[in-house]
């Protein structure tokens, strides 16, 4: 702020750097712009003086002029759940690895992205990506409307700027429903999350497609909030009008943590030894000795690389629409001792 009566303070200019260095203010902005050209006696002035000016660059004037503003929204949403947060963090270091600065955007709901528009719209970001899938047709228009390209997480909506990267979920659920089976289990349930969160569908429809080749069906199927308190709630209410599964496959390791507490706590049930419980995201809580979860690990590191492809691929022409891609990593099963009897 300005002292009362003192003189008006301004930001150091590029003119500033140019008189203290001794050379023109071109000579500045070329120093500055990362297609510039100067010679390195140039180049070493010009820093020199700018170091000792503290100046910083504007880069409004580079981005009016180029429409290129480097950076990239970085949707994120239910950071409760560590996978996201996880997955935050390996975009954020991979971003600013290939020079690209990161706008971090916010939605209370992670199932739904359309928070995120007026804060997308209001930025001039040359793309954006997120851990969260677009949940409806209505989301995806608007989200297209903005008109950059866009690469998101397990989404079964794709448009011409919408391109995604999907765990295989339905495999996974295969996979979940063979275990089960290949451990005696002869009556599974399985614990979805919202209608709305289409991986969680897709992995719920993969496990009852599989259980049908092994003679079986669920004997129970609940349907929760992607969180703990959904997990423990859902068994609350199972135990509360029927039997117990002897086996349970969960649509996160989230409600998965909580289905355990719950039969444990309220059912006085053993997991392993009365229930076997499977999860998926392998969150770190999934290895905690108290949960030993078996998990399906959705391989961020190889998710985030395929993301960054795709956003690599939609920048490097001229703006225009370069989405509508698909691209699935399969997801590894993690076995631990909540699926071992005896474990």
């Amino acid at each position: 702020m300005t002292p009362a009566g003192g003189p008006i303070i301004r930001p150091v200019s590029s003119t500033d750097v140019a008189r203290l260095a001794g050379v023109s203010q071109s000579a500045v902005s070329r120093t500055f712009s990362p297609d510039g050209s100067v010679s390195a006696r140039t180049r070493e002035k010009v820093l020199a003086a700018a170091a000792t000016l503290g100046y910083r660059p504007n880069r409004i004037p580079a981005i009016m002029l180029s429409g290129r503003s480097h950076m990239v929204g970085v949707i994120v949403g239910g950071l409760d759940n560590p996978f996201y947060a996880t997955v935050l963090d390996r975009f954020a270091v991979a971003l600013r690895g290939i020079g690209l600065h990161v706008l971090l955007v916010q939605v209370a709901d992670s199932l739904a992205l359309d928070a995120a528009l007026d804060q997308l719209a209001g930025y001039r970001v040359d793309a954006a990506v997120t851990a969260l899938a677009v949940g409806t047709r209505r989301a995806a228009d608007a989200l297209s409307a903005l008109r950059i390209p866009i690469v998101c997480f397990n989404s079964r909506l794709t448009s011409s700027w919408i391109s995604t990267v999907r765990s295989d979920n339905r495999a996974a659920g295969r996979d979940a429903a063979d275990l089960l089976a290949d451990r005696g289990v002869r009556r599974p349930a399985w614990m979805a999350g919202p209608r709305a969160n289409a991986a969680s569908q897709e992995r719920g429809r993969g496990f009852v497609e599989r259980l049908a080749t092994h003679g079986l069906a669920p004997a129970a199927t609940m349907q929760g909030a992607d969180t703990y308190q959904g997990g423990y709630d859902a068994i609350r209410r199972l135990l509360s009008v029927s039997p117990p599964p002897d086996g349970l496959f969960c649509g996160n390791d989230l409600m998965a943590c909580g289905a355990i507490d719950a039969l444990r706590q309220a059912g006085g049930l053993s997991v392993p030894g009365d229930v076997l419980v499977m999860g998926y995201d392998d969150i770190p809580q999934a290895a905690w000795h108290s949960y030993d979860l078996t998990s399906f690990d959705q391989q961020v590191d190889r998710m985030v690389a395929a993301a960054l492809d795709l956003l690599a691929t939609a920048l490097a022409g001229p703006p225009g629409p370069a989405g509508g891609r698909t691209l699935n990593v399969p997801a590894r099963l993690v076995e631990r001792g909540s699926t071992r009897h005896g474990g």
